[in-house]
């Protein structure tokens, strides 16, 4: 595997880099990273088990007798400048209104990519002028809260998570009553629903995948994101969840649970 000299290292900080296809000169992946990150994919892509299709375009650019090309977009940055600096760029290559025959192998948009990125002047005011949240009758809704996990370049252990999804699905202290009558979870930060996940499936925890241990079983969800739920970039601070509290359910009404 390349690797950067120790002095390249300590001068590049955290930095943000560009995967580029040799062939015709795209850029197919965009990453953050500290040390020798922009290297490690290749190394990764050695092993035939790994499907994604970053780790199948290297493959096929090695198999076509070429190395991946590999670009730092900007360096010298913090972890949080390198979130921000890596969000913009996959919005500018992922935005469909700007690319239509080409997008990133990058398996989750960038940070905060639907409602923080680009948008348009009616979306805009969607999200910061939003109006308040209309239940729809019979529908089961968990609202979580992504106050620990929304800054990423804040979080440690259990809390480090690869997107909103991931921060939203895992991992909910909640009854084994409640848990498969889920119909969708809202992920709610600063009383705005951020994104709205549609459950398909429920996994019980004992213990988070950074190997702590829960005293009590919790809950992991999997699902589709809903990308125009009507719940989505909607005010919920009527519902708010409490004191200390990380998350609450619509219906209020616990009969309407049974």
């Amino acid at each position: 595997m390349k690797t950067f000299k120790q002095s390249v290292k300590e001068a590049l900080k955290y930095y943000v880099y560009a995967l580029v296809d040799p062939r015709d000169k795209r850029i197919f992946y965009i990453g953050k990273g500290i040390g020798d990150r922009v290297f490690q994919h290749a190394e990764a892509s050695l092993d035939e088990m790994n499907e994604s299709l970053k780790h199948s375009k290297i493959r096929d650019i090695h198999n076509a007798g070429m190395e991946v090309e590999y670009y730092i977009i900007r360096h010298n940055l913090t972890e949080q400048e390198a979130f921000l600096v890596e969000s913009v760029a996959i919005d500018l290559l992922t935005y469909k209104a700007f690319n239509t025959d080409h997008f990133l192998t990058n398996l989750v948009s960038g940070l905060h990519q639907w409602n923080e990125g680009i948008k348009t002047e009616n979306e805009i005011n969607l999200l910061y002028d939003c109006e308040k949240i209309e239940p729809l009758p019979g529908e089961r809704l968990l609202l979580v809260s992504l106050n620990r996990t929304y800054n990423q370049s804040n979080t440690r252990g259990i809390n480090k998570r690869e997107s909103d999804y991931e921060s939203a699905r895992k991992y909910w202290a909640i009854s084994a009553n409640k848990a498969p009558k889920i119909d969708y979870i809202l992920g709610i930060y600063r009383g705005i629903v951020r994104i709205v996940i549609d459950v398909k499936n429920f996994i019980p925890c004992d213990i988070a995948e950074d190997g702590t241990v829960f005293p009590k079983k919790r809950y992991a969800f999997e699902g589709d994101v809903m990308e125009n739920s009507p719940y989505l970039n909607k005010d919920v601070n009527d519902y708010p969840f409490g004191s200390g509290g990380s998350h609450t359910y619509i219906p209020r009404d616990s009969r309407e649970w049974h």
